[in-house]
């Protein structure tokens, strides 16, 4: 880690601050589609990175946030553990602070939790030029608000991530994955079916004809949950869940047509929503491609208990992600003054009001 880099951070900071400038922070901008246009002079933060701390045995990593995905996996692969909230990277310049600024979580999620779940704590760079530090390295260390973990999804508006503690788990012992022919309500009934038994299961997605399940853990509990499901064993598994699915290099996600990310209760029927799609985390999430009105499909979101955000494609500069209510639009304002009250870091880039 580079100490200097941090201080050259924080001095940028206290300048913006003095000038009245907004800041678009930047990493491996990997993530840089998402949300609202970025704005703002570049407050570069890819050269603050390096592994700070890791304790395989207590089952944590602290890093700094400019540190790439690619490197941590690699660290934490040699010692049998992983990132249970299997991040997507969406490029190999993925960074750790990306990571959790955006708050995204891959197939894995809805059985191992997300992102936000294994945050231990953080340090940040407020609006203020103040480096701040929340949480620690233990699950047990937070009282009052838990800051740390607000951070993640915040899209760097309330200050800077400089570097993050995670939990970590170990490698499943057994992993496979199970294809089956299936239509996609068929698949939801299926999928929510096995949830409510004591099954393995480490993702569930369908793409309309095929549905595909991961299992794992220990390989008896696999081998049991095998004859109970049924289905093709495949071959590519791994390459599957992380290169079509989580890094979203299956077919239904090419093209232009604007992509909208649902998340919806997982029993939610297939013909409430129109388009075309795609269902991961076992119903909850749907990937959806329609030239449709913005209000036009977050009121079909809502109205199946949920909401929508457009995640790739069409206007960015319009209303991106779900409109809030004025109360929590108020709790957010609330927020943005209290760590960055000049409006420093990454205007607009979730809500125009932000």
């Amino acid at each position: 880690m580079s100490r200097n880099r941090e201080k050259e951070l924080q001095e940028q900071v206290v300048v913006a601050a003095a000038d009245g400038s907004s800041l678009n922070i930047t990493g491996g901008n990997s993530k840089a589609f998402l949300g609202r246009s970025p704005q703002g002079a570049p407050l570069e933060v890819s050269g603050h990175s390096g592994i700070l701390s890791y304790e395989p045995k207590e089952l944590v990593i602290t890093a700094c946030c400019g540190t790439l995905l690619t490197e941590m996996e690699a660290a934490l692969a040699e010692h049998g553990q992983m990132l249970a909230f299997e991040p997507p990277h969406f490029g190999k310049e993925a960074t750790l602070g990306g990571t959790i600024a955006a708050g995204l979580s891959g197939p894995r999620r809805p059985y191992a939790g997300s992102a936000r779940d294994f945050v231990l704590g953080t340090r940040i760079l407020n609006g203020r030029g103040e480096i701040l530090r929340f949480g620690g390295e233990v699950m047990k260390n937070v009282a009052g608000y838990d800051i740390s973990r607000l951070m993640t999804g915040a899209m760097g508006t309330l200050g800077v991530i400089l570097d993050v503690s995670l939990k970590v788990l170990p490698l499943p012992a057994k992993e496979i994955t199970l294809v089956q022919s299936r239509s996609p309500g068929d698949a939801i009934q299926a999928i929510n079916g096995w949830s409510q038994r004591p099954i393995p299961l480490s993702a569930a997605c369908c793409d309309g004809e095929r549905l595909y399940i991961r299992l794992s853990g220990a390989a008896t509990a696999v081998a049991s949950a095998r004859d109970i499901i049924g289905g093709e064993a495949m071959e590519d598994g791994d390459a599957f869940w992380e290169g079509r699915i989580r890094e979203q290099g299956h077919a239904f996600f090419q093209g232009s047509t604007p992509l909208w990310r649902l998340s919806v209760p997982p029993t939610t029927p297939i013909d409430k929503l129109p388009g075309k799609y795609l269902i991961d985390w076992g119903g909850a999430l749907r990937w959806l491609k329609v030239e449709s009105d913005h209000q036009e499909v977050r009121e079909i979101a809502a109205a199946a208990g949920g909401h929508a955000t457009l995640f790739r494609g069409g206007d960015r500069q319009g209303s991106v992600y779900q409109p809030l209510p004025k109360p929590l639009m108020t709790l957010h304002h609330n927020l943005k003054r209290a760590f960055d009250p000049q409006g420093l870091f990454n205007p607009g880039r979730m809500y125009a009001e932000l």
